[in-house]
């Protein structure tokens, strides 16, 4: 178990031993001039302003960039121009820092401590018990709960106070995009390719869902009861006791038809017409959708929403019919290879009663499609045709898709083109930002030690401080 990636500057110094500390020698008159004495100093690597940056500041980077999966360079020119970087990163977020103290920018306490809140009872939530809790913090240097606390506190703050600078002088408009050249972009294609996310193999297609009609004898059936249940509720019958009993709705039958608040154009338009013109406490007549026979009751009203019932009666639909609805899937898709219009063809089959889509011509990542969907378009190439059933519930019977795949896209690397504008956007922002950062720069005081910098990637490299 690894405690977070912000730990304090003692951690670091007991984890990552980097150049030898400037050393103080007791005095030879002293009482303990006996045994040699040294007392390390933290080095001072930077000035902004009157804040210096530190030795330890820039090791406590260090480790949290190596605990986050930076790998350090190894070799001792890289490994300079990396904590340069570092270096540089700590120099403009004391510069951010400055700025917002001018623009009297400030983090109410109430916001730092929601946040360290629940990163603190996350990271407690790791431990077994407050003994170990409390045993891996001063292990890692952390102190007690409380000093961990605070320190975390302090983290949150100095990065929300930062964010809220940035946005603040780009709503000013003084971050102003950079004009970035194709070349540019290349380049930063070209330095960041391997790193990129892969492409996932997806696909796109549009669909015909044929859904099984019941026969007329028994949405018959279906009518019957319904009218038998309205008017056993207009003599007097509970409406949540009937709808426990009698409703075909499993989302809404154990809670006696309840369907919560509700705004315009979530339900099908003619339950929605309904449900919008009762009254509270009044009972609709029996009316058809396409899922059955419904009787609402509206409970409460308030300006764009209503609370209401509701007790479905859904007409039987057994495997002749889910048959039917194979032959007419078979039509369609003969029809289709026969040149008719695919949308006149969904216009007449389609189940639009139901809101199902029937134009998906966005790429669709292959793993999050549902099973169905994975089986029946695993091999198939574009312009196929495929025809398969998805499965039902206990209300809305099965279904049969027609597909026409409309291209498929093989995983691998992701092109130059693909990415173009991402890349395009991000450096325009970037370099907006290096021009706001040059302009604070010659704002204030800043100076590097680069004496102070002489560090060795090989103990960098060491190992961090113990984890649970």
């Amino acid at each position: 178990m690894r405690l977070p990636t912000l730990v304090s500057a003692a951690a670091f110094l007991a984890a990552l031993p980097l150049a030898a500390p400037a050393q103080v020698p007791v005095p030879a008159n002293t009482p303990s001039a006996a045994a040699t004495t040294v007392i390390p100093l933290d080095r001072v690597v930077a000035i902004v302003g009157d804040v210096p940056i530190t030795q330890s500041d820039v090791q406590e980077r260090v480790l949290s960039k190596r605990q986050e999966g930076t790998q350090l360079p190894t070799d001792s020119a890289g490994f300079h121009t990396f904590i340069l970087g570092v270096v540089n990163e700590l120099v403009e977020e004391e510069l951010l820092l400055k700025k917002a103290k001018e623009l009297k920018i400030e983090v109410p306490d109430a916001d730092v401590n929601n946040t360290v809140d629940k990163q603190i009872k996350d990271i407690r939530s790791r431990f077994a018990s407050d003994a170990e809790y409390r045993s891996e913090l001063r292990k890692a240097g952390l102190g007690t709960p409380e000093e961990f606390r605070r320190f975390r506190a302090d983290q949150v703050r100095r990065s929300e106070l930062i964010s809220r600078t940035v946005k603040q002088l780009r709503d000013d408009g003084k971050v102003i995009s950079a004009n970035v050249t194709d070349a540019e972009v290349e380049e930063a294609y070209e330095r960041n390719k391997a790193s990129l996310p892969k492409r996932e193999p997806s696909v796109a297609w549009r669909q015909i869902i044929i859904a099984p009609k019941p026969t007329a004898a028994a949405k018959a059936v279906a009518k019957a009861k319904a009218d038998s249940i309205l008017a056993e509720l207009k003599a007097g019958g509970d409406f949540e006791l009937i709808a426990r009993r009698e409703s075909d709705d499993p989302g809404s039958k154990q809670n006696g038809g309840d369907l919560g608040w509700n705004r315009r154009g979530r339900m099908v338009p003619e339950f929605d017409r309904w449900m919008f013109a009762l009254p509270p406490g009044q009972l609709s007549p029996v009316i058809e959708t396409a899922f059955g026979y419904h009787i609402i009751r509206v409970d409460r009203v308030q300006p764009g929403e209503v609370k209401a019932r509701h007790i479905l009666i859904a007409p039987k639909v057994d495997s002749a019919d889910v048959a039917r609805a194979h032959l007419e899937a078979d039509s369609v898709v003969a029809a289709l290879r026969a040149g008719a219009p695919f949308d006149s063809l969904a216009k007449k089959h389609h189940d639009f009663a139901s809101g199902e889509e029937t134009t998906l011509l966005t790429p669709f990542p292959r793993a999050q499609l549902p099973t169905a969907y994975q089986q029946a378009f695993a091999d198939k190439k574009a312009k196929d045709i495929v025809t398969f059933e998805i499965p039902g519930n206990s209300t809305v019977p099965a279904k049969v898709v027609v597909a026409q795949i409309a291209s498929v896209e093989e995983g691998g690397d992701l092109t130059l083109a693909e990415v173009k504008e991402r890349f395009r956007s991000r450096l325009a922002e970037e370099g907006g930002i290096k021009r706001l950062m040059d302009s604070l720069r010659k704002q204030t005081y800043v100076t590097i030690n680069q004496d102070a910098l002489v560090m060795s990637p090989a103990e960098e490299a060491a190992p961090a401080s113990p984890t649970p």
